[in-house]
């Protein structure tokens, strides 16, 4: 099993930058990549970012890209995502998820942490 924990989201203005954290634990040997999605209410959960866990190749969203950036910190078994220029269409539930690297499916989600953005 593998759990993810995602921390820092809280509310900020528009322009504001912010970073979270995705604290990784368990079976890590098993993850393939580890990405960001986000959910607003009454919207579809969509992609925001990637990042290979054993490797530092990443992936974006255009939505993301050239304000977004993921990173990973192996030492501390830890994903972030920094964001800068934060728009309010950015306000969502930001969650982490790790691709299994038998079934391919992202199989292990945390639990979300709260972005909210102000005009």
């Amino acid at each position: 099993q593998v759990q993810l924990v995602e921390s820092g989201g809280e509310l900020v203005q528009a322009g504001d930058s912010l970073r979270l954290s995705c604290q990784v634990s368990g079976r890590t040997f098993s993850i393939s990549t580890i990405s960001w999605f986000r959910r607003a209410p009454g919207r579809d959960r969509e992609f925001v970012a990637g990042i290979y866990w054993r490797g530092d190749s990443t992936w974006y969203a255009d939505s993301a890209k050239g304000r977004f950036t993921i990173s990973s910190d192996n030492a501390k078994n830890t994903i972030y995502l920094q964001m800068k220029s934060l728009k309010p269409e950015d306000t969502a539930v930001y969650y982490c998820a790790a691709k299994s690297v038998g079934t391919g499916k992202y199989d292990y989600w945390g639990q979300g942490t709260q972005v909210t953005v102000s005009s």
